[in-house]
């Protein structure tokens, strides 16, 4: 028997506008409700491949169970898939109030010539924006002056790449690829590095930054770095035989 509380996943129709689609997802993410539990539901390790990342985004669609913002984001990602005029990329906010730090973390969305974004909050201004910024750093400002009202400063935010279309990739998402310090910038400066940093992804000469240190990147797979581990105590060993 089907559980009538179970929302039905959105499906795109050519009849759709992008705007219609982001709209429909974001009602979707809505009715699974955000988590106030304190339980994390599902476990997403940032530096998994995106093909994992897609498993445990339709394994969401599955159980229908309330989410955070971080499994927003990958839930986001899985249903904008096949959309290739859609471009996806994170935004990571860190904030200070009251003597703490908080961190947020929303789905950039960049199609044609307008940004907006995806997400789930507390907070209603704190997820998903239409698409209607026509700059990044616009949409970067508006989620500033939204935490304003809650009397939250925002102290960094980081971009990431686009994130590939390609459900099966293996590579993990590259989630902070410009991270500016915005409490020690003035807003010009912010605006000119995120104009900087928009354009260039648009041209798409942006390289992951996992990519100029090749020996970072092996641990993220999972068969190599058990084997290393082993390895170098018997690398120590192999050097104090031959002293």
């Amino acid at each position: 028997c089907v559980q009538p509380s179970v929302p039905p996943v959105p499906n795109y129709k050519l009849s759709m506008s992008i705007p219609e689609w982001l709209q429909a997802i974001q009602t979707y993410m809505k009715m699974l409700q955000y988590n106030h539990t304190g339980t994390q539901f599902f476990e997403i390790r940032k530096s998994r491949p995106l093909s994992g990342l897609m498993e445990t985004a339709r394994e969401m669609t599955r159980e229908s169970l309330p989410i955070k913002c971080l499994e927003a984001v990958i839930l986001g990602i899985y249903l904008t898939n096949g959309q290739p005029s859609v471009e996806r990329f994170p935004i990571s906010f860190k904030t200070h109030f009251s003597g703490n730090y908080f961190h947020h973390v929303v789905l950039g969305i960049y199609c044609n010539g307008r940004y907006g974004s995806l997400g789930m909050s507390r907070r209603s201004d704190l997820m998903d924006k239409p698409l209607t910024y026509r700059t990044l750093s616009d949409l970067i400002f508006e989620f500033e002056d939204s935490y304003k009202k809650y009397l939250h400063s925002v102290k960094k935010v980081k971009i990431g790449l686009y994130v590939p279309h390609e459900p099966h990739s293996f590579q993990p998402i590259e989630w902070k690829q410009l991270v500016l310090n915005i409490s020690k910038m003035m807003r010009t400066d912010v605006r000119k590095e995120l104009e900087k940093f928009a354009r260039d992804m648009r041209m798409k000469i942006l390289k992951p930054s996992s990519a100029h240190s090749p020996m970072k990147e092996r641990p993220r797979g999972k068969s190599l770095s058990p084997r290393r581990r082993q390895g170098s105590p018997q690398r120590r060993a192999c050097r104090r035989d031959k002293s």
